[in-house]
């Protein structure tokens, strides 16, 4: 017989592969991290890389949204601030060259109102201002069924008596019944000479001073004699000599 079990063990183990030879792919393998990365700087780069593509597709979506934003909020606002049209209760002649009404309308362009939005706040302060300033025909009813007649009186008088630099205010301390009634006072007191003789009282009175006034026309002018002035004068004289 030829065949041998020696001879067929031999070739058994002959024909099977080295053990070693098997588990070499496995280590291989398992030294990927993540199925893909080598290491863990491979890894740790491309989470950096993915994270910054992410950032960047957050920032442009987050400045359309700004852009989508601002286009809405500016859409009723006209091309300029020029462009915004007066309300008819404010005359456009006087208010040409305003400071007031140029910074509101760089106010509202800048913050995107609509042309009604504009007016409004116009409308607004034209009626806070209205109703700060006085009631005039009020004020004319408290003094009387003769209100027009004391109140041309006193306008004349304060023409006359004062200088022009002081009407403004004298104008405004009339705005009030009150005023005028302090007006009338200062006229009551100048013709009794109960005003002109405390202001003498208060000056030096000397002779020279008495002389320079009896120059005025005030004291010798028939037609521009002033009797209150005229009285300043003998008084002075009176004073001085008895």
């Amino acid at each position: 017989m030829t065949e041998s079990l020696i001879s067929g063990e031999a070739t058994e183990a002959e024909a099977a592969p080295p053990a070693e030879t098997q588990e070499a792919p496995a280590a291989e393998t398992q030294e990927l991290l993540l199925g893909k990365y080598k290491s863990v700087d491979d890894l740790a780069e491309a989470y950096k890389s993915l994270e910054s593509k992410m950032g960047a597709k957050e920032e442009d979506y987050r400045n359309k949204i700004l852009e989508e934003l601002q286009a809405e909020a500016y859409k009723d606002r006209p091309e300029s601030a020029g462009d915004y049209k007066l309300p008819d209760i404010i005359d456009e002649e006087a208010s040409v060259d305003s400071g007031l009404l140029k910074w509101w309308s760089e106010h509202a362009y800048e913050n995107g109102y609509s042309q009604e939005e504009f007016e409004q706040g116009i409308e607004m302060y034209a009626q806070a201002v209205m109703s700060s300033e006085p009631d005039l025909e009020a004020e004319t009813k408290k003094l009387g069924d003769n209100a027009n007649t004391r109140i041309e009186a006193a306008s004349a008088f304060a023409v006359k008596f004062f200088p022009e630099s002081a009407l403004p205010a004298i104008e405004r301390m009339c705005e009030s019944h009150e005023g005028i009634i302090a007006l009338e006072h200062i006229m009551s007191a100048m013709k009794d000479g109960s005003f002109s003789g405390e202001a003498q009282r208060a000056e030096a009175v000397n002779e020279q001073k008495l002389r320079e006034m009896m120059l005025d026309e005030r004291y010798h002018n028939p037609v521009k004699r002033d009797p209150h002035f005229i009285k300043q004068v003998e008084d002075g004289f009176r004073k001085l000599y008895g």
